[in-house]
């Protein structure tokens, strides 16, 4: 097609705008990048306009290995298996409070190089195309967590009683929220895009796993996540949140804790969930610790339950959606093969894509866990490394293939 020179001109200067507009995209994405950020519409997870459906997995790890510069092929060795199988979405943590390899050595003061860490990880997944899914707190004392918190305040001298003051002790409070904003409002050393600027985030997490002795029936978790919701949504409106929940039902609906496997956390699935700045409910599952001695069929029956009851609070009361966040079946349960890994997975990726067909709620699951080679160091017996279990490799990219299908199913008109 022929063009006039005023036309050429305009036309190769058109060129050069767009051209240094996606360069620039990943540097300045406040408004180019906008439509890039997950959000929600009633139970469903959209990305610029469409139902987003997605087959995840968890690496809480990824940070912590990064950190040392010649270690981070495993990640990149990781992003590049997930890929491969049609993995998504990435949990992994945003935090190591104290002790050896920390990110946050004190309140409020932190090792430039693990942060670098975490900013390589970020950065390696907005290269791969993955959401990550970042949890900045830990219930346990894994990676310091909240006992870490609770020791640094007792150590300034503040009087308290346990672990369940991470909840209630105005310093320990702004001790979290400091780091919440710390890490919020991080520039990435590597891409230099503010961490609460960058789509590849899709998702803060208030805290892994909440559990709480001093209050079973939920409300004292359920001020703090109150709270800690609104201040982080007063620095960061650009992404979803959630708080980290396992599932457990408490006093708001006491019917619902029959669905519990016996006893009680310190969480309300219900009300922790409707708080209004809490963006997607989700539940972890590990029957065979929670049920341990109990048969496979046992186990089996009580997790379809767990999935069926939780799906149906997400569309009818909470009315958001719903990601199965962890579940796994460990090597070093009696009788454990592959193969009943691998059915085990089956069933549950069976339900995940059923339940989302049937109206909605449930947006994705996130196995626990992928590693790469050579990392035993980590390995906890759920661990599972894509390139020695083809079989299992198989059934994730099967699972990949149909929430993805189904994706584009539900965004016809």
């Amino acid at each position: 097609m022929a063009f006039s020179n005023k036309s050429s001109y305009i036309l190769r200067v058109t060129l050069l705008l767009v051209v240094s507009l996606v360069i620039c995209e990943g540097r300045y994405p406040s408004s180019f990048n906008k439509r890039g950020f997950v959000t929600t519409r009633g139970t469903l997870f959209v990305l610029n306009e469409s139902p987003f459906l997605f087959n995840g997995f968890n690496s809480y790890w990824m940070m912590h290995v990064a950190a040392e510069p010649s270690e981070r092929y495993k990640v990149s060795n990781v992003f590049r298996d997930a890929i491969a199988a049609g993995l998504s979405v990435c949990r992994t943590w945003a935090f190591a409070d104290g002790g050896d390899h920390a990110l946050q050595m004190s309140p409020g003061v932190y090792d430039e190089r693990v942060f670098q860490g975490l900013d390589f990880v970020i950065s390696e997944a907005r290269k791969y195309g993955i959401r990550l899914i970042l949890s900045l707190v830990n219930n346990y004392n894994d990676f310091g967590g909240r006992p870490q918190y609770v020791s640094w305040a007792k150590n300034a001298g503040i009087q308290g009683d346990d672990d369940d003051d991470f909840y209630t002790s105005p310093i320990i409070k702004q001790y979290y929220k400091d780091h919440v904003k710390s890490v919020l409002t991080r520039y990435n050393t590597i891409t230099g895009v503010g961490y609460k600027d960058d789509s590849t985030i899709m998702a803060w997490e208030l805290i892994n796993e909440p559990r709480c002795k001093a209050d079973y029936s939920g409300r004292m978790i359920n001020g703090w996540v109150q709270e800690m919701a609104s201040y982080v949504k007063s620095i960061d409106s650009n992404h979803l949140l959630e708080v980290g929940m396992e599932g457990f039902y408490g006093d708001s609906m006491p019917e619902k804790k029959q669905n519990n496997p016996g006893y009680q956390v310190g969480t309300d699935f219900i009300a922790n969930n409707l708080i209004k700045e809490i963006d997607f409910a989700t539940i972890h599952a590990y029957p065979d610790i929670w049920l341990s001695g109990q048969s496979d069929h046992s186990q089996m029956h009580f997790m379809q339950r767990w999935m069926t009851s939780h799906w149906m609070d997400s569309r009818t009361i909470l009315k958001k959606p719903l990601v199965f966040a962890e579940f796994g079946k460990s090597s070093k349960d009696a009788g454990y093969t592959v193969s009943a890994r691998d059915t085990f997975m089956s069933t549950v990726y069976r339900s995940i894509h059923n339940f989302a067909k049937s109206g909605g709620g449930f947006g994705g699951g996130l196995l626990w866990q992928l590693m790469g080679e050579g990392m035993e160091a980590y390995h906890d017996g759920y661990e599972i490394v894509l390139s020695k279990t083809p079989s299992t490799s198989a059934l994730i990219l099967g699972q990949s293939k149909k929430m993805t299908l189904l994706a584009h199913v539900l965004s016809r008109p």
